[in-house]
């Protein structure tokens, strides 16, 4: 109990001690030591790391997740999950969740009318798109938000801890300056024995050691933020790449939707003189001229078969489609009547419909 009691006094010496150093070097009335140059640009650039971090990790957070609320829920639940090592499960996006809606409310106005159908049929694929944000959500959170959160609340506190011990080691050098600077100005007075100025030499000979070894842990610790960098640039790579996957699944389906919808419109249209149905609208898009990948498909029934390079992975829906893998190397041709934005892709014995989005031809 003494000891701690010792200790207690102690340390609050030291503190208070530091308190007044640092506060006569604010107010100019102590010498201060200046950190070696090479040093402060590493914590300058620390620093700078450390803020622009937080503020992206912060900001895609919104950018995935835009709702607070939802936001701040789902951080709970991913740390309480945390805690307990259990995987957090899968939630459904607002998407998923959309199509499931759109889905029990055709059920309720019945399948088989104009407005039951096409709820089903954009439904589904409101399910589809609510599925590839979903793995987009958990790519990213893998690939490139667990990163950068865990820089900031690994090695960034260690970083933050040992500059502070820097701190303490400085003020406690200066304050050894400063008694062997009284020291020795009482002994020229003759007022202050010898053993008291080799007292104060030694404990600067102490302060001074300290502070080196700690001012070299500190700059090793900092000159790794350089390999931060590279790391989250690996990171932005693959977050981007998760978007661009994400955004061409997005752009696929939402074609597929348009020309279901087109074909429900024209059925619809087709079955209903009476006109009590409205028809479903078509997309202006449709009347459009045909694109220049479309012409360049046309060019491929009188070619014949051609190489492409896969774009994206793409995951087949059905048995009459090709999965593919970003980068490699597949032949492709179309036949008479097929869709302008499919073509039929080969790799080996394998044959399937793929979609043209995910392709790029070669010559």
């Amino acid at each position: 109990m003494d000891f701690n009691v010792k200790k207690l006094a102690s340390d609050a010496g030291v503190f208070f001690t530091r308190a007044v150093q640092f506060t006569e070097e604010k107010l100019g009335q102590a010498e201060k030591t200046e950190l070696d140059p090479h040093l402060e640009n590493l914590i300058t650039q620390a620093d700078g790391t450390k803020n622009w971090t937080d503020k992206i990790l912060r900001q895609t957070e919104v950018l995935l997740q835009p709702n607070p609320i939802d936001h701040t829920g789902a951080r709970i639940e991913e740390f309480i999950y945390d805690k307990l090592d259990k995987k957090l499960p899968s939630r459904a996006t607002n998407a998923e969740l959309l199509g499931q809606y759109m889905l029990e409310a055709a059920g309720e106005f019945g399948s088989e009318t104009p407005y039951g159908s096409t709820l089903i049929t954009v439904g589904e694929y409101q399910k589809r798109l609510g599925g590839a944000e979903r793995e987009l959500l958990q790519t990213s959170a893998v690939t490139f938000l667990t990163p950068l959160r865990n820089f900031l609340e690994g090695d960034w506190r260690t970083i933050s801890k040992e500059r502070r011990l820097l701190e303490n080691r400085r003020l406690d050098l200066d304050i050894c300056k400063a008694r062997l600077k009284k020291a020795k100005q009482a002994e020229a007075k003759a007022t202050l024995l010898s053993e008291e100025v080799d007292k104060a030499e030694h404990e600067l000979r102490v302060a001074q050691t300290e502070f080196d070894r700690q001012a070299e842990v500190t700059r090793l610790l900092l000159e790794g933020i350089s390999s931060t960098h590279l790391n989250h640039l690996r990171c932005l790579q693959d977050f981007v790449e998760a978007q661009a996957t994400y955004y061409a699944q997005c752009h696929h389906y939402m074609q597929d939707l348009q020309k279901e919808l087109s074909r429900c419109a024209n059925a619809v249209g087709s079955s209903h003189p009476s006109g009590d149905v409205c028809p479903i609208p078509i997309s202006s898009s449709s009347s459009q001229k045909p694109s220049a990948l479309a012409m360049e498909q046309t060019q491929i029934t009188v070619t014949g078969a051609r190489k492409a390079k896969v774009l994206y992975d793409y995951d087949a829906h059905d048995s009459s489609e090709l999965s593919l893998l970003a980068d490699e190397l597949i032949a492709v041709y179309t036949v008479p009547g097929m869709d302008p934005d499919w073509l039929v892709g080969e790799r080996g014995n394998e044959k399937g419909k793929v979609p043209v989005t995910y392709l790029e031809l070669l010559s």
